[in-house]
């Protein structure tokens, strides 16, 4: 049985405690704890940062590269700054351990999340534009993950917060997330499988012309001009992986064009870097040739169709999400007439 959600999600809303930064700021300062060691024969004429990570290995050596510019390293009880510091054997080593950004990253967040489903095993969140799904380098709170540990404290036993998939911060639309190992484990292998059905709307620049259904066979791996980026390349020459997304026309005009994506793959930045790669680059994508227009400040992408079979009862799910209004607006503006696309609609 097919189940068809198709109206605004409901929001759950969580009230932020206003004393919270201010706890954990004041919590990164109290009472440090230190870790004790001794430079072993073995390691005898190594540099400070490689022998640290002998008595620390749960640091990288990265990250305590940079406790020994914060000062938090002693080397014979006294303070040293140089990672590239040369250590004897028998030299007593002191580590203040102070928590990494990835340490402190997994921590509840209230935040308004919108969950267009839920039950036991799963969730379907619908997720805003601008909001990062997970934390990394220049994004360790504030993200999906965050919201979902605070809206269910038992979904910090799950890996990753039951996180089985991502979409890019710009890009909004529909989410699956597993709040048990046991459906997490089923999606993740539904993945693999490709049998859950993603698909998402486009605004691509430039008319549509040639073939109403296109399919796009490329490999996609890291730009070798732009490690930044990722882009369509010749795996016989650049590491990269097979690629297909299907492109259904579905409205024109002079400005641009509607489209309807499916993945059959789920490569990074997959959809923009075909869209770019047959002529018609996202609207609002910079970094692959898009560009910025007033009614549309992000890339016009919106992940609006999820369908697969429940990871633990089996029953056939479909949700969809209609646009948000900077993407409405965009359409009015150029007159790209929408409706719905539909499970009988190609691909």
């Amino acid at each position: 049985m097919n189940t068809f959600i198709n109206q605004s999600p409901s929001i759950i809303s969580v009230d932020l405690d206003p004393s919270e930064d201010t706890q954990e700021s004041e919590d990164f300062h109290v009472e440090a704890e230190w870790r004790e060691a001794k430079v072993d024969l073995s390691h005898h004429g190594e540099r400070l940062d490689r022998a640290l990570v002998h008595a620390v290995p749960e640091f990288s050596r990265s990250y305590l590269q940079q406790l020994i510019d914060a000062g938090c390293v002693k080397l014979n009880a006294k303070v040293v700054t140089k990672p590239s510091l040369t250590v004897k054997a028998g030299d007593a080593l002191a580590i203040e351990m102070r928590p990494t950004p990835q340490s402190k990253a997994f921590k509840p967040e209230p935040m308004d999340l919108q969950v267009v489903y839920e039950d036991q095993d799963i969730f379907v969140i619908f997720k805003p534009a601008g909001l990062v799904v997970h934390p990394a380098p220049g994004n360790w709170s504030g993200t999906l993950l965050n919201g979902l540990l605070s809206h269910d404290p038992k979904i910090s036993e799950v890996p990753r917060a039951g996180i089985v998939h991502r979409l890019d911060k710009d890009t909004s639309g529909l989410m699956v997330v597993a709040r048990s190992r046991k459906a997490m484990d089923a999606l993740v292998q539904a993945i693999a499988a490709r049998t859950v059905s993603r698909q998402y709307l486009a605004v691509g620049h430039g008319p549509w012309s040639g073939a109403g259904v296109r399919s796009v066979e490329e490999p996609i791996g890291r730009d070798p001009r732009n490690r930044l980026r990722m882009a369509v390349v010749d795996i016989l020459k650049s590491p990269g992986k097979t690629a297909k997304t299907d492109l259904i026309y579905l409205a024109n005009s002079q400005e641009g064009c509607l489209v309807k994506c499916v993945l059959h793959t789920g490569r990074t930045h997959q959809i923009r870097v075909h869209m770019a790669f047959v002529g018609h680059p996202l609207v609002g994508d910079t970094v692959y040739g898009g560009v910025v227009v007033d009614d549309m400040p992000r890339q016009a992408l919106h992940a609006f169709r999820l369908a697969f079979q429940h990871p633990v009862n089996g029953l056939a799910l479909a949700f969809e999400a209609p646009p948000p209004l900077d993407f409405m607006n965009l359409l009015n503006h150029w007159g790209l007439s929408y409706n719905a696309p539909t499970a009988s609609s190609p691909a």
